[in-house]
């Protein structure tokens, strides 16, 4: 066993077709320090190199993620560099993660139990559904450490909630309660905390269990949709579904159809 205390700051568990990562620094309400950053661009590195069919994202401890890790900003503050090493430093640390987060090609799902904030409600949006309980708070504070925004924020959250909602969550620095969370876009359900593990894991088995292709293209084509016209949307769902048409999910799918029974999907 590795005496590296980086090892358990993120926590891998395989179950089933699912993979479930955990933020593991609750001391620190699971701030994105190094090495929660780089467990988990190892954790993601763990489930492209195997057959899971979906990722759940969640923190331990009674939060998700308390986003940006304050010491290491008081670090740059004493030893600021140029502009260059801080431009390297951000982009080869969150915003990579960030981006392949993004681009994994299999549904993801963030469990948010708790404050979801900074660049930790990025990372919560980052997924394709968020599921949170009645405890959970999100916001996008960075305004209130004196800094712009990033983490994907200008570009993930306008697409949740509009460019003027997201304006004025990025301005004032407003904690949003779950409701005004679910009202806004920010998540997809919001479940009563004692029934959160049950209801929220039952969705996440439907995705999980669902045809693993087809669901990594749909993926792929709502996520690009907004930036094309009508007619290149059209030709890339047509070139999808040509690819889509040759997996064994498709055949069991139609075979289902026609016996009258729940189709058996093996995410191929």
């Amino acid at each position: 066993m590795s005496d590296d205390p980086a090892d358990d700051a993120v926590l891998v568990n395989v179950d089933g077709p699912a993979a479930t990562v955990t933020l593991n620094r609750p001391e620190r309400r699971n701030a994105l320090s190094h090495e929660i950053t780089a467990g988990l661009s190892d954790a993601l590195d763990t489930v492209e190199d195997s057959d899971v069919r979906c990722l759940v994202l969640e923190g331990a401890g009674g939060a998700f993620s308390a986003g940006g890790d304050i010491a290491r900003m008081r670090e740059r503050i004493d030893d600021v560099g140029d502009l260059d090493d801080r431009v390297r430093e951000l982009e080869r640390s969150t915003a990579r993660m960030l981006a392949r987060l993004v681009e994994l090609p299999i549904p993801t799902v963030a469990k948010v139990d708790g404050p979801a904030v900074g660049a930790g409600a990025n990372l919560a949006i980052a997924c394709d559904l968020q599921l949170a309980s009645e405890r959970a708070v999100m916001g996008f504070v960075f305004r209130q450490v004196g800094l712009s925004v990033d983490a994907g924020t200008s570009y993930l959250l306008p697409r949740l909630v509009g460019e003027n909602v997201a304006k004025e969550l990025v301005f004032t620095g407003e904690i949003v309660d779950s409701d005004r969370a679910l009202d806004l876009g920010l998540v997809n359900h919001v479940y009563p905390e004692e029934e959160f593990d049950e209801r929220a894991d039952a969705l996440i088995d439907r995705v999980a269990t669902g045809p693993t292709v087809a669901l990594g293209h749909a993926k792929d084509l709502l996520g690009s949709g907004l930036g094309k016209d009508l007619r290149q949307a059209l030709h890339d769902e047509s070139v999808a579904q040509g690819i889509v048409f040759d997996t064994a999910d498709h055949v069991e799918g139609v075979s289902a159809f026609l016996e009258d029974r729940d189709p058996d999907f093996e995410g191929r």
